[in-house]
């Protein structure tokens, strides 16, 4: 299992990686994409949105499920990954590379420190 000690986590299994610009990446966790299996469709809202912490910002569909997207920590949303219209498999192959899903400005970057450590969330899918 590929958990990235740089990155915070969420128990809902996102990860999100300070860029040090001001905005930061988020995507779903190799544990996430594994759980859902063959990802076949992402869904991003558009940029430009603001989101509190915990509100959904879109869905991921599997061949047998679809699951939402919640927001690590509040912010607009400056990016989206165009690519995954065309590759949504990106997510099942490169989760924190390529397979990332959204960028974006938080409101208070301090927050980011309140989400799980590597650590910490080895411990939540053990």
């Amino acid at each position: 299992m590929n958990i990235p000690s740089e990155l915070k986590y969420t128990k809902e299994h996102e990860w999100i990686r300070d860029n040090g610009d001001g905005t930061a990446t988020i995507g779903i966790t190799d544990f996430a994409q594994g759980e859902l299996g063959d990802i076949v469709y992402v869904e991003l809202n558009d940029t430009g949105e603001s989101y509190g912490q915990d509100d959904v910002f879109g869905t991921v569909e599997a061949v047998k499920t679809v699951s939402e997207l919640f927001m690590p920590v509040a912010g607009e949303v400056v990016e989206i990954n165009e690519e995954l219209e065309n590759e949504p498999e990106l997510v099942n192959e490169d989760p924190y590379g390529k397979g990332w899903m959204v960028k974006i400005k938080p409101e208070n970057p301090d927050d980011l420190n309140s989400l799980l450590s590597a650590d910490d969330y080895e411990q939540v899918i053990a």
